[in-house]
Parts: structure tokens; sequence; C-alpha cells
């Protein structure tokens, strides 16, 4: 005999997470800078009129539960569905119908979870139906919109982006756990916060986790190692190949540019801890110390490929170490970007001025012929003057001189830059 729903059917078979739904925007936590009666969201409400939206945030802050309370505060239709398993197809089923319902007064809240994952052509379709206001688009994003929703469609609907749940947040969600129990998790005090962390601002992982805790049969209160014994531990929020990918490498350049290097290994620890491709991160390494670094200590470079070798031979977790000397050397070494910027003027240069000639002077002359037309007169050989420095200039003749690489008052550019400017003065009495 098939078992079928009821009115009075235990709602204890439901997970914890959809029995604690909020019911009304009101209760929401974490989200105030955007449902408050005074803000964005909030103002829609009041005044009943919702126009369509993007709700960008990590899992577990309510972009779910907030679509659907909207829905109920402005008395439109709700229709899910997910970017994963909806077509074409099913997108033009349900425009089929929201037309319908529109001509008899009611409107449509059309919510796409994950619908960073719509193709173009798939947000394409949604488009003139978001334009007529057919529907009420209402998307669900983990990931940034800027990177994987198409322009026409971000201009149709605001983007509003939802914190990560902090830990008052959080441990608000679980009192109402609690309360709904009658009873108390399990743990003591230093476990408690340990439960918060290991949620990682995650509202439906803490409340998984206090379901498990409420629910077994634990005789006496759990310490922090019993807890992580009982709960499998997380894996700290990232996507090598989405938003937290590019977020973290971001926070380690700058922390090394800043000269943090606590910072900097503690990003750099995150990404490991993430599953980042070390050898990702050498690579970016790398790129500072070239960038960043460059000739104020002509160090950089060599040490940082070397930690890059070192652990592309010893492997994880042995070869860390390595990359770790190169990430503390890097975040202490003197900082200039003098390189960076005298390559881009140079370029900025060369497409400048095209394809001009060289002077003759320090051109060869392998034939008579060009020996003729004063290939290589007049050109002064740096090794036979006194100093070792001619002061001729090099530049085309219809360009002139310029300066690009300006060195910095620091490290070892300090001693470049009264080499340049000891030159610079034996050409101007030349």
């Amino acid at each position: 005999m098939t078992k079928t729903a009821s009115l009075f059917q235990d709602t204890e078979d439901r997970p914890l997470p959809d029995r604690l739904r909020p019911t009304c925007l009101a209760e929401v936590v974490g989200q105030d800078h955007l449902l408050a009666p005074d803000a964005p969201i909030g103002r829609m409400v009041a005044g009943e009129r919702l126009s369509s939206l993007i709700l960008w945030g990590p899992p577990g802050c309510g972009k779910t539960t907030i679509a659907r309370l909207l829905a109920d505060e402005v008395k439109l239709h709700f229709e899910p569905v997910s970017a994963v398993a909806a077509g074409v197809a099913d997108l033009r089923k349900i425009f089929t119908a929201a037309a319908a319902r529109r001509e008899d007064g009611r409107g449509t809240l059309l919510f796409v979870d994950e619908i960073h994952r719509f193709n173009r052509a798939q947000q394409d379709v949604l488009l003139p139906y978001v334009e007529d206001g057919t529907v009420t688009l209402v998307g669900a994003t983990t990931e940034n919109p800027s990177f994987e929703l198409n322009g026409a469609l971000l201009s149709r609907a605001q983007v509003f982006v939802l914190n990560r749940l902090d830990e008052v947040a959080l441990a608000l969600l679980l009192i109402r756990a609690e309360e709904l129990y009658g009873r108390e998790v399990p743990l003591v005090p230093e476990a408690h916060a340990a439960l918060l962390s290991m949620a990682d601002g995650d509202g439906r992982y803490l409340l998984v986790m206090a379901e498990a805790l409420l629910s077994a049969p634990v005789e006496k209160n759990l310490d922090v190692t019993a807890l992580a014994a009982f709960v499998q531990k997380r894996r700290p929020l990232y996507d090598k190949a989405q938003e937290g990918h590019y977020n973290l490498i971001s926070a380690l350049h700058k922390s090394l540019r800043g000269s943090d290097c606590d910072a900097a290994l503690y990003w750099f620890a995150r990404m490991l801890a993430g599953g980042e491709d070390p050898r990702y991160i050498a690579r970016r390494l790398l790129r500072f110390a070239v960038e960043d670094v460059g000739l104020a200590d002509p160090q950089a470079l060599p040490l940082t490929l070397a930690a890059w070798q070192a652990y592309e031979r010893l492997g994880s977790p042995e070869g860390e170490l390595a990359l770790s000397e190169a990430v503390i050397f890097l975040a202490t070494a003197p900082k200039s970007n003098a390189n960076y910027m005298a390559y881009k003027g140079a370029v900025v240069g060369a497409e400048k001025y095209g394809s001009v000639m060289p002077p003759k002077h320090i051109l060869n002359a392998p034939t008579q012929m060009m020996k003729d037309q004063g290939y290589g007169k007049g050109y002064a050989y740096d090794h036979d003057m006194p100093e070792g420095f001619s002061g001729q200039d090099y530049f085309p003749e219809d360009m002139g001189r310029a300066t690009y690489y300006k060195p910095a008052e620091r490290g070892f550019e300090r001693e470049i830059k009264k080499r340049l400017d000891y030159w610079s003065n034996i050409r101007r009495r030349g």
C-alpha cells in the first residue's frame, strides 16, 4: 500500500533546515542590509512592487528562502526551476502558463536556482519575458554575476549581494533548533564555538550538523575532539574555477604587495586547504617576483623559481614548504614595479613610433654599399672610453630620447638609480 502525505503528517519527517525555514522576511537572519524596512528589498516589499533581481551569495545564506518569501509578500505565483535541470522547452512552458496567469490578473515570480549555470541561449530566452513583465525574475547564484551572466540580462535585473552568515546569525539559528527540540546541543562551550566555525557561514550546513547532534544518544557533552570525530570536517568553501579562486589569489597577491607576511601565509594556506593546485600558486608567485619586487631584490626571481622547482621534485606536502619560503621571501622583500611600468611604457612607445629605423651609427655595415650609406659611421665603442661609457644616443632619430625605467629608492634599485644618474650626467656633459 502506497503511503500518501496528509495534513496530519509528522513534521519531524522533514529535515531540520526545512522545518526551521522562515515564514516571513523578518525571520531571515544575517541579511538586514537588504531586507530591513529601510533597505533596498525591504522598500520594494513595502511598495508591493518587486523588480527582477539576482541574489548573489555563498551557500546556505538564505537565497531560496528569500525568493519564496518575496513571492508571498507581493502576492506572486512562485515558479521555481533549477538551472541544472531546466531546458529551453521547460522555460517556454513556464512562460505560456505565466502569460495566462497574467491575463487573470496574477503575476509570476520565476525563481532560477544556480542561474549562473544557464548557458547564453537559455539566458537569451528569458530576456523578452522579463522585459515585458510576463515574469519577475529572481535568480540565485554563488558565482560573480558579472562573470557568468550576459550583459543584457544583467541590465534587466538588480544584483544584490547576500552576506555570509556571521557567528551572531549562526548562533540565532542554533538557538531556534534547540528551542524546536526542547534541549541544547550536547557540546561544551569550546565545542559550541567550534561548531559555529565549522559551519563556515553556511546556515543550512549548521542546521544539518545540529540535527545530527540533537538526535544522537549522547551521554555527555562533547568536547572539540569528540565533536570533530562526530561530524565530518568540512573543506573550506572554495571553487578552483570560479569566484573563490579569484578572490583568494587576489588576497594573496595584495598581501604580498603590502608586505604583510602573516596575511600572505594565511591566504596561501587557505588556498591549499581548499584544494588549489600548488603549481598555480607557484606560477602566481613567480609573476609577483617580476611584477612587484623586480630589481628591488634581484634574488626574488631565482629564489621563487627554485621554490617552484623544489615543489616539482618533492611533491606534496614537503614541497609546499618551499613555496611557503617563497611567500615569506616575497612578502618581506623591498617592492618595486619599475620593471613592470618600464615595459608598459616601452610597449606604448613601440606602438606609437612603428617601424622607424635605428640610428645609422649603431647599425652593422657588412657591405661596402652600407658603409657608403653611413651605416656604423661615428659609432663609439664604449669599452674604449675612459669610464666605459660613451654617452651616445641609441634611440631612433625621429623619436628622440624617452625615459621608461624609473627605479625606486628601495633595495637594490637604489644602487641602479645611482648608476643611471651617473651615466645621465655624463650624457649631459657630452
